[in-house]
């Protein structure tokens, strides 16, 4: 019999069985094997008693998979402590705690676009029910069996994913891995992974409101190329939005769909007629009537006078401000699905453009936008001018740019057909109207054929966060069980997504060794700068070290070899691939590892100053000790 399902959380993996290392002198806790920054940790199980002697009377009880220091050993016990600088506090008993060797995190997906899955009790038949020839009839049958809450025994179903999903940004849950399984999928035999996990929530939740689908909303932030080609194509934005505002009136969702505008240009140093780089034309917010927002975007047609330099422009600035300086939580009422649609004929400046305003990249400001819960769609003009080549380099960075979940918003207008166009923008802002109205049970505008499924998709990935939000989904109680890190049914869809649970110490210690690193690699011109360069990186560590909150190696041999608590993913990271003779290889390679560390390293900053992201694992943790939950492809 399933248990009810709670909050999602965020998932650890751990290694299980690791060798003890003996009691070390000093006030820092004991190193793991083979390393010197790296300290051992274990996590508690359910009500691990705290003991302040070994053999003594318990003091006090942990909640489950509590994080904790290991200071000293003794057979059968170990000494502990919640935080690095505040020293032990007492001891558990070895059978009271699991190991945990990599502070890696995983979270379900957001399920949208495939089933559910299910958790089973061993590896054995997680493996049967994915080698089934039937398949999908077994698994529509489990999960039928699971809704039904009559589970046979005989199935080995400990656990269910829950059927909403939780921004494991916004709420952050414990899922530790505590085995795992490298193995091929038996569908397309490409490599996948089962793991074992165990969940419970990491704290408690108040009772959540029950949630009322009239109140479900959109935001939709256009995010306008207002310089000089673009006029035509912003009055017919305006007439397609017009044409859907018309089609709301008196539906009762008219005020549902509320619109913001920002625009962008390029660099006004280099060319002040341009008057703004980028500007908020008007500001996301819930209006009773839409005819500001119709006014604001025929006024955007007023575009600028004069060119700009290149024919690249500075999209990823207007789309960060989209982003950052939207009010997505609408003043503590938080928009229920959040679009920002991106309009241009132009492809973005590269970060190396000196008229670029911001190192960050495409995919760091798509992680960005996904974790905010934000979506964006690019409509791409693919005008006569300039050409074929500035095309194919712009639609491959919009479509980095452009992705949600497992599906990809971009849209290429071949030749810029202004009908062509027209039609899409309808097409989008209808479909997300329809989101509404599927909240609410009502029949939608457009059908699904018309929509195509990644509209689909997000619809119901969008209703989905919302219901996980509103309804206090948790994570299943305390189980442990298998489940594939690809969907069962379908490998192409990712169900379970690996994070690093990193400190602010540590994020910050990243942020540190980049920008030193970047600092050196500029001046690092020529092959005998390159000689020099390794040299160079070993001082700024050796100087890094003797600060006690940044824990680097001073032995490293690759440039991200200082940060040990990187070398044990399962992640391949540019930094920890180069070597002395790799970095002095080529100039190019030199480049390209230079420019992949700005762009990280303008998020991490970012992720720095926001309070929002970070959550302490206990009350009165140190500020360096709080916690993120930082995707893999974003590592260094």
């Amino acid at each position: 019999m399933i248990s009810a399902v709670r909050t999602i959380a965020l998932a650890l993996a751990l290694a299980l069985a690791g060798p003890v290392v003996q009691a070390q002198s000093g006030a820092r806790p004991l190193l793991v094997e083979g390393r010197k920054t790296v300290y051992q940790r274990v996590l508690t199980r359910p009500d691990a008693p705290r003991y302040s002697e070994t053999n003594g009377a318990p003091v006090a009880v942990y909640p489950a998979f509590q994080p904790l220091y290991v200071y000293a050993t003794e057979p059968g016990w170990y000494q502990i402590g919640r935080s690095i600088s505040s020293g032990p506090e007492g001891w558990v008993k070895a059978d009271s705690v699991v190991e945990w060797k990599q502070n890696i995190v995983a979270a379900f997906t957001n399920p949208a676009g495939r089933q559910r899955q299910v958790l089973f009790d061993t590896e054995q038949r997680l493996h049967a029910v994915m080698e089934d020839k039937g398949l999908p009839d077994v698994q529509a049958q489990i999960l039928g069996e699971v809704l039904s809450g009559n589970v046979p025994a005989e199935r080995g179903v400990v656990a269910a994913e829950p059927p909403v999903f939780v921004n494991i940004v916004d709420r952050l849950y414990l899922m530790p891995i505590l085995d795992f399984v490298q193995d091929l999928h038996p569908m397309n035999f490409e490599e996948n992974l089962l793991m074992k996990v165990a969940s419970v929530p990491l704290r408690e939740e108040t009772s959540a409101t029950p949630a009322k689908s009239d109140s479900f909303d959109v935001g939709i932030v256009f995010v306008f190329d207002t310089t000089s080609s673009m006029e035509p194509y912003i009055s017919r934005t305006q007439a397609a939005v017009e044409k859907v505002v018309r089609d709301m009136a008196g539906t009762g969702i008219g005020e549902k769909v509320n619109f913001g505008v920002v625009a962008f240009r390029d660099n006004t140093d280099a060319a002040p007629g341009l008057e703004y780089r980028t500007r908020t034309l008007l500001p996301l917010q819930r209006r009773s009537s839409q005819n500001e927002v119709l006014a604001t975007i025929r006024a955007a047609t007023k575009v600028a006078s004069v060119d700009s330099p290149g024919f690249n422009e500075d999209s990823l600035a207007g789309v960060e401000d989209a982003i950052d300086l939207t009010d997505w939580d609408g003043g503590g009422d938080p928009f229920d699905a959040r679009i920002v649609i991106l309009i241009t004929d132009a492809g973005p400046k590269h970060p190396n453009d000196p008229n670029a305003r911001s190192a960050i990249g495409a995919k760091e400001l798509q992680r960005a936008a996904q974790d905010k819960g934000v979506a964006i769609m690019t409509l791409h003009l693919k005008t006569a001018v300039p050409g074929e080549a500035e095309h194919v380099y712009a639609a491959g960075e919009y479509r980095d740019l452009s992705r949600f979940n497992n599906d990809s918003f971009y849209y290429g207008i071949e030749n810029g057909s202004p009908a062509a166009f027209e039609e899409t923008v309808h097409r989008l802002v209808t479909a997300m109207s329809d989101i509404i109205r599927e909240a609410r049970s009502e029949k939608p505008m457009m059908p699904a054929a018309q929509k195509g499924p990644e509209l689909v998709n997000l619809g119901l990935a969008m209703r989905l966060a919302w219901l996980g939000r509103t309804q206090g989904t948790e994570a299943p109680d305390v189980i442990e069980g298998w489940v594939s890190e690809k969907a069962i049914e379908d490998p192409t869809k990712l169900a379970i997504e690996p994070r690093l649970l990193v400190t602010k110490n540590e994020m910050a210690t990243m942020a540190d060794l980049i920008t030193e690193l970047l600092t050196l690699g500029e001046q690092a011109r020529g092959a005998e700068d390159a000689a020099s360069f390794f040299t160079q990186v070993r001082d700024v560590v050796a100087r890094m070290a003797q600060n006690p909150d940044r824990l680097v190696n001073t032995d490293s041999k690759t440039l991200g070899g200082a940060l040990e608590f990187l070398e044990d993913l399962p992640y391949e990271s540019q930094l920890m691939l180069t070597t002395e003779e790799r970095w002095a290889q080529s100039a190019m390679n030199r480049r390209q590892i230079l420019d992949g560390m700005r762009q990280k390293l303008v998020q991490y900053r970012k992720w720095l100053l926001n309070p929002d992201v970070w959550t302490p694992l206990y009350d009165g943790a140190p500020d360096g000790e709080y916690v993120f939950a930082m995707p893999f492809d974003v590592l260094p």
